[in-house]
């Protein structure tokens, strides 16, 4: 309830009336005057309430005589009336209803009362609710208060005592409470003046408001009675200690610093009375050196340290620090020095704890700090205040390790049994062991060097809540605990790190989310601001104070961590290290912060650990010595004396130390916040990632932890063996560690780019270090750099364009190391990555970023350039998988790609190039419609590179079927990759011409259509000439039938490359090859494959490629010649291809030399060029046989031509290039090409007709019976084009070749398969073939004009040639020959030279002589037969076989040529008699009558063993030839020389005598005499000597001839008697045979004439009648 409410001033009055009332009552008969008083003021008090409605105000402004009754009881000093009166007047206090001068007369009535020793602490009590509810007690009333309460303070009574010291604390804080309301209440109405800079005058208080005087004046004089002077104000003070005193100032300082910054005055005295005042009071502590004695007993001698006075002064310099620090720089330095020193060694252990207290009391408030560091380190000529600190505290750390605590209490203060030995011990061991010393196992303590220092709990973390600083009541030193300053100074140092570390990282937050804020862009770079000049910028100040504490920091942290043996101080070490290091970092000071991560890295690895980058560091920092000012420490090492427990045995990475490291469960918690600063801090470590990495390297190999997939660490059994041991502790701990790990690293994707490199460059050089290592030693290698670079560029995808460059430069290094495993991982990062980044969703998508793709895929490409196996076969497996998930998006990737699966090697083994054959299979398979059509070439060139590699046959072979696919692909898509190209070359022209450098492609100026064909057409004539035959037989197979079935594509001038630079090199190529290819004998085809023999020579195999090439080409001529008829040099090619054909014909490999004349043949079949293919063929209309017309079949896999005419057309419209037709005239213009192929073909024969030089030589090459037979079967399939030109010249060059062809021999070996047996008349096909190519001819000019027909003689003269034969077989050159009958195969003597067998010629002969007989009937009659006298040449050839008769090799042959002479006769004859008059049979009849002569009396006898009835045939056909002449020649006479008639009348007298051998048989005699053939002469003689009627003058003028023969006597007789005989019609009887008596010869045939005996007759009276009958 408020005090001003009606209800509580309606309870006080009636409180106050009863007050009184009871007051009256007491006093009545001891006090009447005070009994008055009580009545009256009853009654004034009811007056005033009757009177006034406000009345508080009226009892306050009678407040005087309302207290007055109060006051006389008091002064009554009985007990009970003071008591009552007191409580009454405090009463009226609490309501505020007593005026100045009341509360003056209260006072007084008080000191009265403290003066007689009464009622003490109801003195008090009313002093504080007069002072604490009113403010009217002002100057001396309340000095007089105030030395009231502090009079009372001193009684001898403690309870009063204690009381009053409360009471004057509240009374002294209920003042300066008075002065900040005043100020309060003033705020605004007046100017505050400014806050105190310089001096001012102590005594110009006139200024000041009341309140604010009586808070000076009071304040004043505390500090004079400190100082043991007389006060100014409390007059009346009779005692006062300083220990009070301090504490007085010290509250006032601590809880109205406010005060003391705005008024001068205040400020005044603190400058000049109270730092004085502690500067001399801290007098005998700087003084003192640690002497005998502890301390004193009284303040009284002040060499000495005194403990509560030191301890106040303290309490009072660190308020003053606190609050006033920004008015008493210079002080401050003072104190702060004075702190610093009282740290010091040689002071008192109780003076150092409670200088420690203090220092932790600074380092909790860090901005103090940064001000101390501002406004002492920052300035010239200063003391570096703020480093002496924190130097100081490292100093006293290490000085309690080093100098045992002696001559103190706290000496004596170990525990039972805690000696350094014990503690050691049992601080060795560890945390579990059950040590001697039972007690301390547990405890956290230090231990370094047999120096154990138990810690213990001093303060919360951030506090700094002091022990000894408030040990108030102590006058005694107390003696301090081992481990208490120890304590505090660790927490000091703890909270100075952790204040310093919060406090710049906040501002430094602010000022970058300020800087973001302003405008968006990158926080303002450090110390540029308008005020620089004045003030020193933030981040100076933050540097200059990490600067100036990070020395001392990190030796005392080093050497605490070093010697911490409980988990919790090491891990608050740890953090501070860390969190130094992260500011050092963020700050940029790289020295400091280096040097925190060393100590984590230092502290994490086994002790004396041999690694190369923390010595380095650390024996840097070991050189660095600190200074307290001015005076140099040097940093004590840590001892690395592990007394921790051994959680791992292992293997060290480097090469020394040899065998094995220890890990303590320290190094593993070492570790793990190691791992903590690099996941959390990485941003900031820069350059330390080298040594952050190194150290996790090297606990990472001693751990045994194995990279897997991704580049996580997972546990692995050591590769070394069992030298690595881990406990159950650590090993549950791995897998957290991994962990730990993995996540760094993923972390890595929240770095900004340059810290992100700081992390690559840093790995890589890890990495390098560990490649060093793995050089020239199987030791498995580290690959832990390479497993976390993967693991890095697998996180950071998004921005992997700036990590790319530099992760896979090294990586590529990494992948040509010799060690196997660490190439390995080095592909495998390598590959991962790649993958990883062309699967990774980019923005904008790669499809869109060709830049960035290429730099993907670039490494891949690098990595064709290792040597080592497995290194490409992990790349072609990377192709493989991007082929199968991103194939395609690979769009400009493509070259690459390719680029690798194409750099292929034939050093690269098997697996590998199949390996590589599978992405190729896949990329033509499914990804040739997705890639750009400029990468088609290269897929050519890639599929012709896997044909070429030696290693896999098969492999080259399906690439070859690989290159026909994909020119099925180029012929459906030709439309849409024909546009692509064109745009594609414009652009790149214009870059040229832009360059002003010419277009650099393949086959330029073809349409780049058409090149892409060039290419494959290209690579193909490569693969036709491998040195591996099959490959040789497939590619020509498929680059034939890729030209037929597509070549319509390809533009007009194109084909001009396609001959010239494909077919033609090709053909070159080939033939170049085959005629220097080994002749050696291959014994086997690879394994156990078994060669046939006609491919058991490399000869032989180029044989078959020669032959597959030569057919290809001339097939191409063959189908496409109206396309390159329109070529401009159509006839060079022609020749060319003719040259070609020709050298193959003349190769003396039969395979060869006959497949060229197949495509000679092939070529020939050509006709005027129209695209009509059903035009009837000319040689079938001839009826040439079929067998020369044989086609070379063709050797591809002669695929149809599905579609070509409709897309070549379309192209050829887009191309605007339509081939025109055939002009009317072609023909004649195609009789160049057929008159050289006439002249190839007569070269050819006369080249393989031509005999050898020498007749000796077995080995001497004859061409093979087929492929003359072949060449000659040419010859009418070439007439046909060149008939029109064939001239007398050109038959006699054919005949040349026929003669010369049909005069080749063959071998004996071969003879078997090609002569029939030699009693068969059958033609060998050669000798047919020469034959038709005569009656190709023969019908020509049969049908020709009358200019051809001058040829027939010189066809007969040919045949004739032939006829000759039967009987005089030709001579090959000086070769001898043998009889095909006398001939030995060589069918079992395999090596033995073969003989040669010549034909049997008389089949032929007699067939030629048919065509003679045929052709002579058709042809008798023409001008030029007669005129060549052909009749006598036919008749002077037969005559050979004629008169040979017997002696004939066959016997068909003479009859033929007699029944082919008595048909030539029967023809010629009649033409002859014709001709007579014209002369040109003259010299015909001789001969005929020699051939006559020569046969019917033919000098060769019969065969012994020749049967009647055969001589009777033969008889038969002389009688024949006696029968022509007699009625085909005798009747003719007169048109017939007189000299042939004679010869035959001569002949016919010789036959009618004609006699034989004597040497027969009786029984034979009168056959083998020929007496039918005799008497056939006789008779046409006797015929022709007279006749009955000789009707005609050529009867008479043939009698005459008869009769005037020349001949005997005997023979006159005989004719007359015969021809009496005749006569006279005696036609029977018996014959009687006639006989010379004198020769015994016999002279005329026996007549069957019984009466008459020749011989008996006397003839002479009959001679005178012949006569006179003729």
């Amino acid at each position: 309830m408020s005090t001003t409410s009606p209800e509580a001033v309606k309870k006080l009055l009636e409180n106050m009336q009863t007050d009184l009332r009871s007051l009256s009552m007491e006093c009545k008969k001891k006090f009447p005057p005070v009994k008055e008083a009580a009545e009256s003021g009853i009654v004034k008090i009811k007056t005033i309430a009757a009177r006034n409605t406000d009345i508080l105000a009226a009892l306050k402004e009678n407040s005087s005589e309302v207290v007055q009754p109060f006051l006389m009881g008091c002064g009554t000093k009985e007990p009970k009336i003071t008591q009552l009166c007191l409580a009454a007047i405090q009463r009226l206090m609490s309501h505020e209803v007593v005026s100045e001068a009341a509360a003056g007369n209260i006072i007084n009535m008080l000191w009265q009362l403290m003066e007689n020793g009464l009622e003490e602490l109801k003195l008090l009590q009313t002093v504080l609710v007069l002072l604490t509810t009113n403010t009217v007690v002002h100057d001396e009333v309340l000095s007089k208060a105030i030395v009231l309460c502090f009079r009372l303070h001193f009684t001898k009574d403690n309870i009063t005592n204690n009381t009053a010291a409360a009471t004057v604390r509240q009374v002294v804080t209920v003042v300066f409470e008075r002065m900040v309301a005043e100020d309060e209440k003033f705020k605004g109405m007046a100017e505050q003046p400014p806050a105190v800079q310089g001096n001012s005058n102590r005594r110009s208080v006139s200024t000041l408001r009341p309140s604010a005087k009586d808070a000076y004046m009071l304040f004043q004089d505390l500090c004079q009675l400190v100082n043991a002077d007389a006060p100014y104000w409390l007059v009346g003070m009779t005692e006062m200690t300083r220990t009070f005193g301090l504490e007085l100032l010290e509250s006032v300082l601590n809880d109205f610093p406010g005060v003391f910054l705005q008024h001068q005055e205040f400020s005044f005295l603190l400058k000049e009375r109270v730092c004085p005042l502690v500067i001399k009071l801290f007098s005998p502590n700087i003084k003192f050196r640690q002497g005998s004695s502890s301390s004193a007993a009284s303040p009284a001698p002040v060499e000495k340290p005194y403990f509560p006075i030191c301890m106040r002064l303290l309490r009072v310099v660190s308020v003053l620090i606190k609050h006033f620090y920004s008015l008493l720089v210079t002080e401050c330095e003072i104190f702060l020095s004075l702190l610093v020193k009282f740290l010091d060694g040689e002071k008192p252990q109780w003076l150092r704890a409670v200088a420690v207290e203090s220092v932790h009391r600074l380092c909790v408030q860090p901005h103090l700090l940064r001000s101390f560091c501002q406004s002492y380190d920052m300035k010239q000529h200063s003391t570096k205040v703020f480093r002496d600190i924190v130097n100081a505290l490292g100093s006293f750390i290490q000085s309690l390790f080093i100098v045992p605590s002696v001559g103190n209490a706290s000496s004596t203060n170990i525990p039972t049994g805690g000696s350094a030995s014990s503690a050691q011990a049992s601080a060795q061991g560890g945390a579990g062991a059950a040590g001697g010393s039972g007690g301390l196992t547990t405890q956290a303590a230090f231990e370094y060097r047999g120096t154990w220092i138990p810690l213990m709990t001093v303060s919360v973390q951030g506090s700094a809540k002091a022990t000894y600083l408030e040990m108030l009541d102590k006058v005694e030193p107390p003696s301090i605990p081992e481990g208490y300053a120890m304590s505090v100074a660790f927490s000091a140092l703890l909270d100075l790190v952790r204040g310093i570390t919060s406090m710049i990282e906040r501002e430094l937050a602010k000022e970058e989310e300020e800087a973001a804020a302003r405008n968006g862009s990158e926080p303002a770079a450090p110390g540029q601001s308008e005020d620089s000049s004045q003030e020193p910028q933030p981040h100076q100040v933050w540097e200059e104070m990490v600067s100036a504490c990070w020395c001392g920091l990190l030796a005392a942290l080093s050497l605490l961590l070093d010697a911490s043996t409980d988990e919790t101080a090491t891990e608050n070490i740890l953090k501070a290290e860390l969190t130094m290091a992260s500011l050092c970092g963020r700050l940029g000071l790289v020295t400091p912060r280096d040097a925190f991560i060393t100590a984590i890295c230092k502290a994490s690895l086994p002790p004396h650990y041999a690694l190369t980058v923390l010595s380095s560091n650390a024996a840097n920092l070991s050189s660095k010595t600190y200074s307290i000012q001015g005076q140099n420490v040097q940093i004590i090492s840590p001892s690395s004396e592990s007394h921790q427990q051994v959680v791992a045995v292992g293997q060290p990475l480097t090469s020394q130390p040899q065998g094995t490291v220890v890990l303590t469960a320290k190094n593993i918690q070492c570790m793990r916040t190691l791992l903590n600063l690099a996941h959390c801090h990485g941003a900031v470590l820069g350059t330390s990632w080298q040594l952050v990495l190194a150290t996790l390297q090297h606990l990472v190999w001693i751990l045994g932890l194995k990279p897997g997939v991704g580049g996580a660490l997972k546990p692995g059994r050591a590769v070394e063996g069992p030298s690595t041991v881990l406990t159950t502790a650590v090993m549950t701990d791995l897998p957290v560690i991994s962990s730990i790990l993995s996540r760094l690293f993923e972390s890595s994707q929240y770095l900004d780019d340059v810290s992100l490199h700081h992390l690559i460059n840093a790995l890589c050089s890890l990495s390098m270090e560990a490649m060093e290592m793995a050089y020239g030693n199987n030791k498995e290698p580290s690959l832990f750099a390479v497993a976390k670079l993967l693991e890095t560029g697998l996180v950071n995808m998004d921005r992997i364009e700036i990590l790319w460059r530099p992760l896979t430069a090294h990586l590529l290094e990494v992948c040509q190391h010799p060690n196997a495993r660490m190439r390995e991982w080095g592909a495998e990062a390598v590959t991962s990555l790649i993958k990883a980044g062309l699967a990774y969703k980019h923005d904008p998508p790669l499809s869109q970023n060709q830049r960035l793709q290429l730099l993907l895929l670039n490494p891949l490409k690098e990595l064709s350039n290792i040597l080592h196996a497995d290194i490409r076969q992990k790349q072609l497996e990377c192709v493989l998988q991007i082929l199968q998930s991103q194939g395609d998006s690979l769009g400009p990737g493509w070259p690459l790609v390719l680029g690798v699966i194409g750099a292929i090697r034939n050093d690269q083994g098997e697996s590998l190039i199949r390996t590589a054959f599978q992405c190729l299979q896949l990329v033509v398979t499914d990804f040739l419609p997705t890639m750009p059509c400029t990468c088609l070439q290269i897929v050519v060139d890639v599929a012709g590179s896997f044909g070429l590699q030696n290693q896999e046959l098969n492999i080259s072979l399906t690439s070859i079927g690989l290159l026909w696919n994909i020119s099925d692909y180029f012929f459906q898509r030709g439309e849409i990759i024909t546009e692509e190209l064109e745009r594609e070359e414009a652009v790149l022209l214009k870059q040229s011409r832009e360059n002003g450098e010419p277009l650099n492609r393949p086959f330029h100026p073809a349409p780049p259509f058409d090149c892409l064909w060039l290419c494959l057409y290209a690579k193909l004539g490569e693969l036709c000439v491998d040195p591996r035959p099959a490959v040789r037989k497939s590619a020509g197979q498929t680059m034939f039938s890729t030209i037929a079935a597509h070549g319509t594509l390809l533009q007009q001038s194109t084909w001009h490359i396609v001959v010239w630079k494909v077919l033609f090199h090709l053909l070159d190529c080939v033939r170049k090859s085959s005629t220097t290819a080994d002749k050696e004998k291959i014994e086997s085809g690879g394994g156990n494959i078994l060669i046939h023999h006609s491919r058991d020579t490399a000869e032989k195999q180029w044989a078959e490629t020669w032959v597959l090439t030569l057919a290809g080409v001339a097939r191409i001529f063959n189908t496409r010649r109206y396309l390159l008829q329109q070529l401009g040099d159509f006839f060079n090619a022609w020749e060319v291809l003719l040259d070609h054909i020709q050298s193959a014909a003349l190769s003396k490999n039969n395979e060869v030399s006959l497949a060229a004349l197949k495509s000679f043949q092939e070529i020939l079949q050509l006709v005027t060029p129209v695209k009509d293919t059903d035009k009837p063929d000319a040689l079938g209309a001839m009826d040439i046989p079929p067998v020369l017309m044989d086609p070379l079949t063709a050797a591809g896999p002669g695929r149809p031509l599905p579609r070509s005419d409709s897309l070549a057309e379309r192209l050829a419209q887009r191309y605007g290039a339509q081939p025109p037709p055939p002009p009317p005239g072609e023909e004649q213009d195609d009789s160049a090409l057929w008159w050289s192929a006439w002249s190839t073909w007569y070269r050819t024969g006369i080249e393989c007709t031509r005999p050898p030089s020498g007749g000796t030589d077995k080995l001497a090459f004859v061409p093979s019976q087929p492929f003359l037979t072949a060449l000659i079967q040419i010859f009418p399939a070439l007439y046909q084009h060149i008939a029109g030109g064939f001239s007398m010249e050109d038959l006699r060059k054919l005949g040349v070749i026929l003669h010369g062809a049909v005069s080749v021999p063959i071998s004996s070996d071969a003879s078997p398969f090609i002569l029939p047996s030699y009693t068969e008349a059958v033609l060998t096909s050669l000798q047919e073939a020469v034959l038709t190519a005569l009656d190709v001819l023969q019908k020509a000019i049969c049908v020709g004009p009358e200019t051809l027909q001058v040829m027939y003689p010189a066809i007969f003269e040919q045949l004739l040639q032939f006829v000759e034969f039967s009987c005089k077989p030709p001579q090959y050159g000086k070769m001898e020959t043998k009889h095909v009958a006398n001939a030995k195969y060589n069918q079992i003597q395999l090596f033995a030279p073969a003989e040669w067998v010549a034909l049997n010629y008389v089949p032929f002969a007699e067939r030629s002589l048919e065509v003679v007989v045929d052709l002579y009937h058709k042809t008798a009659c023409h001008k030029a037969v007669i005129s060549e006298k052909v009749l006598q040449s036919i008749i002077k050839t037969l005559r050979m076989p004629l008169g040979l008769k017997y002696a004939c090799p066959a016997e068909s042959t003479w009859k033929l040529a007699v029944s082919s002479l008595l048909k030539v006769l029967s023809i010629g004859l009649p033409v002859a008699r014709q001709q007579a008059s014209s002369g040109k049979f003259d010299s015909m009849w001789p001969e005929l009558a020699n051939a006559f002569e020569d046969f019917l009396f033919t000098k060769s006898t019969p065969p012994d063993n020749l049967s009647i009835q055969e001589f009777q045939r033969n008889e038969a056909v002389d009688v024949e030839v006696v029968q022509l002449i007699s009625t085909e020649i005798l009747p003719y006479a007169n048109f017939i020389p007189k000299e042939f008639v004679g010869q035959i009348m001569a002949m016919l007298n010789k036959g009618s005598i004609h006699s034989q051998s004597s040497s027969f048989t009786e029984a034979e005699i009168d056959i083998r005499m020929r007496e039918e053939f005799s008497k056939v002469c006789f008779e046409t003689l006797l015929q022709f000597s007279f006749s009955n009627k000789a009707s005609t003058p050529q009867e008479g003028y043939i009698s005459r001839m008869a009769l005037s023969v020349e001949e005997s006597e005997v023979l006159r007789q005989a004719l007359v008697i015969a021809l009496y005989l005749q006569s006279l019609g005696a036609s029977e009887g018996h014959s009687e045979r006639l006989y010379d008596d004198e020769s015994g010869e016999c002279f005329a045939p026996s007549f069957t004439v019984p009466w008459l005996s020749i011989g008996h007759l006397g003839c002479g009276g009959l001679f005178p009648n012949i006569r006179g009958m003729m």
